[in-house]
């Protein structure tokens, strides 16, 4: 139900299809919109697909062993109710594999920071000789390679609220749990703080002791947080408390109090990319790795080849003395403000996307407190634009119809030496299928000649 655009649902479908399952994929979406979609899955599993699209039908629903659906479907959905009336067990594809993978788990989940700390704990544990996997939320499934993942094996996951949401029925614990923060997010679908709040404690409600979890100190709601496992946290060094803590007066250092040792490491040195919270994202990927048996020349290694995400604050292209940075992943108004944190110099933004109903006075402040102009774009580019006008934001604004139009007048109110950055705040479901969609547009218009 539901194929989505990050790719685990068409790994659920050839999976099943490649057990001899008999398939019906049923999406709102009809088969122009999907059409590639259609195409290759048809093609992967010699057309044993029964399509179904541009509609739900209760039929669909009713007299199936299984229904997989995608996580941004809610719990309380009208077909998912009628499916479990009718004898039918609902998981989701992250479902399916948490229940077939023999390996050892580690689980990511945060409002922000989650897709960077995922890779760089894969890259730390690649760099110590184990054999990991990395997937989940990050894109793609692991369906596919369940036959070659072993029980000594570690698999990482990215895992976000909508995954976490339908995994707590299974009680899913993780081996090692890590939460990078907490701020409100997706409260279209969770309604409130509390229920997204209670979303992403599913990482850690079913641990026991015996399991690890790395949580942000520094983070008000995060810190507060009671568990059963195991718990180390990281953040700035107070001078107490297990896991790994950045020195406050040098943030390229880091204090590890792990089991009974207390080493100090260069960790910011390993880490490529501008800002402080690249080096809070080592530290808790630094925790979680150790903890699953890496050593501190792993970690130096594994921090050193990694080169970042793409569409994380990443630098696509150089010309006429402009720099053009693709944040799209940055989908929440802390992100932004993380990423204009990390320039010396002045930005031009692009900012604004699909409204999930989360406050946007904080996005807004940072915008007139941290750059020289700003292209608004999508549902929220109205009213952010409102509360410029009410904060009395003195730079350059505009409302713009398009991602090309933002572009165009971002670049000729930039000047030698700036910035250009893409780094939304908000989601790209009105104008894009995906983050990745729209941050591979704004990479082609900066990479085009002028």
């Amino acid at each position: 139900m539901g194929l989505g655009t990050f790719g685990g649902a068409a790994g659920a479908v050839e999976f099943l299809c490649r057990h001899q399952a008999r398939v019906t994929v049923t999406d709102l979406k009809d088969a122009d919109e999907l059409a590639d979609q259609v195409a290759e899955l048809d093609r992967l599993t010699a057309g044993a697909i029964c399509w179904r699209l541009g509609e739900h039908r209760a039929s669909d629903f009713g007299g199936v062993g299984l229904v997989v659906a995608n996580p941004a479907v809610p719990l309380a959905s009208e077909w998912l109710e009628l499916a479990e009336a009718s004898g039918a067990a609902v998981t989701t594809e992250m479902g399916l594999f948490w229940e077939l993978c023999p390996a050892r788990t580690i689980a990511v989940t945060g409002s922000n920071g989650k897709s960077t700390t995922s890779a760089m704990i894969h890259s730390i544990l690649e760099a110590s000789g184990q054999k990991a996997w990395l997937g989940g939320n990050i894109g793609g499934s692991l369906l596919g390679q369940l036959e070659t993942i072993g029980p000594d094996d570690w698999v990482v996951l990215e895992l976000s609220s909508f995954q976490l949401e339908h995994l707590n029925r299974l009680h899913a614990a993780p081996d090692i749990a890590v939460v990078t923060n907490l701020t409100p997010n997706h409260l279209d679908r969770h309604g409130t703080l509390d229920a997204y709040r209670h979303a992403k404690q599913a990482i850690l409600r079913w641990q026991s002791p015996d399991a690890a979890c790395v949580l942000n100190e520094l983070d008000p709601d995060v810190s507060t947080w009671t568990v059963a496992a195991n718990r180390l946290g990281f953040g700035i060094d107070r001078g107490a408390g297990a896991g790994v803590f950045l020195r406050e007066e040098d943030l390229e250092t880091a204090v590890v109090r792990i089991g009974d040792s207390e080493v100090e490491i260069p960790l910011g040195h390993w880490v490529e990319g501008p800002g402080a919270h690249n080096r809070l994202n080592a530290a808790a990927a630094t925790a979680a790795a150790i903890v699953a048996g890496a050593e501190f020349a792993d970690v130096r290694s594994g921090l050193q080849r990694f080169h970042g995400l793409p569409h994380r604050l990443q630098l696509v292209a150089r010309r006429d003395g402009r720099s053009f940075y693709n944040d799209s992943l940055a989908t929440t108004p802390e992100s932004v403000e993380v990423a204009l944190a990390s320039f010396d110099s002045p930005v031009v933004l692009l900012a604004g996307g699909y409204d999930k109903r989360v406050p946007l006075e904080g996005l807004a402040g940072t915008i007139a407190r941290g750059t020289r102009a700003v292209a608004l774009m999508g549902q929220t580019a109205e009213e952010v634009d409102r509360l410029l006008d009410e904060m009395g934001f003195a730079g350059l604004r505009r409302v713009c119809g398009s991602l090309d139009e933002a572009f165009d007048w971002a670049v000729e109110q930039s000047e030698t030496g700036d910035n250009v950055v893409l780094s939304p705040g908000c989601a790209s479901y009105d104008w894009f299928t995906s983050f990745r969609e729209r941050g591979d547009e704004f990479s082609r218009l900066a990479g085009a000649s002028p």
